[in-house]
């Protein structure tokens, strides 16, 4: 499975979740939570060390990659998020030219989920640049051939900000699972692919100002 790794920006530090986080991340959680209608959020100190808990368990046989996000700005942790739903490939196929074709200690494909933001981080440019090092580390260091990202068909805010990144629509899933208020889910699926990852990332750069840093 993939090492722990800590991935730093301008604007945030993603860091491997841990119960350190717990204090802070309960506090975030507990600010106005009126844009968690269809994102399941902990409340309270209890769910909140559950959640943890239950995130490092699934780190801990290679099915996730949970983060803590450190704003740096208040230098407080101020929401959470995860690459998950780790895949390791295996069997010979016919790869692309170039393609990793070995089953190795990184994944193949990943999905990029969980995100949860404190209200005083949405719309910071917070969630940007989280999605940017996660983006980063999966198809620069990883190697991997897609990323998954989806979100209740309902949830207009969350697929903007995904169709905002430039990943593709793949499509709705029906009935795909049960939803954060308790109804039955449908889906929205996108996906970027390995392929599309330098438009994605120079698109990600301009609206994160990294290119006019870097010049």
């Amino acid at each position: 499975m993939p090492a722990l790794v800590t991935l730093s920006g301008r604007l945030v530090r993603l860091e491997p979740l841990s119960l350190a986080a717990v204090e802070d991340l309960a506090a975030a959680a507990s600010e106005d939570r009126s844009t968690y209608a269809f994102t399941r959020v902990p409340h309270g100190r209890d769910e909140v060390a559950s959640y943890v808990e239950a995130a490092m368990a699934e780190q801990a046989e290679g099915r996730t990659m949970p983060f803590a996000i450190r704003w740096l700005h208040t230098d407080r942790v101020v929401g959470a998020t995860r690459l998950m739903n780790l895949e390791y490939w295996q069997g010979p196929m016919p790869w692309p030219p170039g393609a990793r074709a070995t089953v190795g200690d990184v994944p193949s494909v990943a999905d990029i989920g969980y995100t949860w933001l404190a209200a005083s981080a949405q719309g910071t440019g917070v969630n940007r640049e989280s999605k940017y090092l996660m983006l980063s580390l999966a198809f620069e260091t990883w190697n991997v051939h897609r990323i998954t990202l989806k979100a209740d068909v309902r949830n207009e805010r969350s697929r903007a900000a995904i169709e905002a990144l430039g990943a593709h629509f793949d499509g709705v899933r029906r009935a795909e699972s049960r939803g954060a208020d308790d109804t039955v889910r449908d889906t929205a699926f996108y996906s970027i692919l390995s392929s599309e990852w330098p438009a994605v990332r120079e698109r990600l750069s301009g609206r994160l100002g990294l290119v006019e840093a870097a010049a």
